[in-house]
């Protein structure tokens, strides 16, 4: 995988447990998190588990199986990987990177990606989507959630933590271009204003089903 990958895997490992213990529980503040979460789970088919593209500490997973759907994390960081098996048992947890998951073609009945593509270069999204497309059944639906904007935001310090990782802010128009042409129809889009916690930027939703 290329090096830019390697310095987000080293960074979110350092921030492993200062992100566990500041977000695991952001959903529960987050209420169109939740009611788009809970539309994908509804146009998801029977049978096939739900992956958490990014998956972090765990919590969009565990949200996931605890409410009665099959669901598998999957990040790039192996400490990440490590705290979402220790806090959610229940769950399953798989290292791997977005240009190349650990999976099964057409392993999944649909997918989430809640700020992950964030840390791909523009020219990377076609193939991340084209990869996630790879593991999704037909029809299977997509969720997509990035900021919006045309800024790279470079951090070497988070929560007091040595980090080198940018985070790629994207226009709708290029999000939305990746996902045609990696053979996604999409469905719904959605904006919305940060919440008072979060970092302030506006951010995109885009629901989005695998057109094959």
């Amino acid at each position: 995988m290329p090096t830019e990958h390697d310095r987000v895997r080293r960074s979110y490992d350092t921030v492993a447990e200062e992100y566990r213990d500041r977000l695991s529980n952001e959903l529960a503040e987050k209420p169109l998190d939740r009611a788009l979460l809970a539309a994908l789970v509804e146009q998801t088919g029977p049978g096939g588990a739900v992956a958490d593209l990014g998956c972090g500490p765990g919590h969009v997973t565990a949200w996931l199986v605890g409410r009665g759907v099959p669901a598998v994390g999957i990040d790039l960081s192996p400490e990440m990987v490590a705290v979402a098996r220790r806090e959610h048992p229940e769950s399953e947890f798989r290292e791997g990177d977005l240009l190349r998951l650990p999976a099964r073609d057409g392993e999944f009945s649909g997918a989430v990606a809640l700020y992950s593509v964030i840390h791909l270069s523009p020219d990377e999204l076609r193939p991340a989507f084209a990869e996630i497309r790879r593991v999704l059944r037909p029809g299977a639906p997509l969720l997509v959630a990035v900021h919006l904007g045309a800024e790279v935001r470079h951090l070497d310090e988070w929560w007091g933590h040595r980090v080198d990782v940018d985070f790629h802010f994207f226009a709708a128009e290029t999000l939305l271009g990746a996902l045609a042409d990696a053979g996604f129809a999409v469905e719904a889009r959605l904006e919305r204003v940060s919440y008072p916690h979060e970092v302030e930027t506006r951010r995109l939703y885009v629901l989005a089903r695998n057109s094959r």
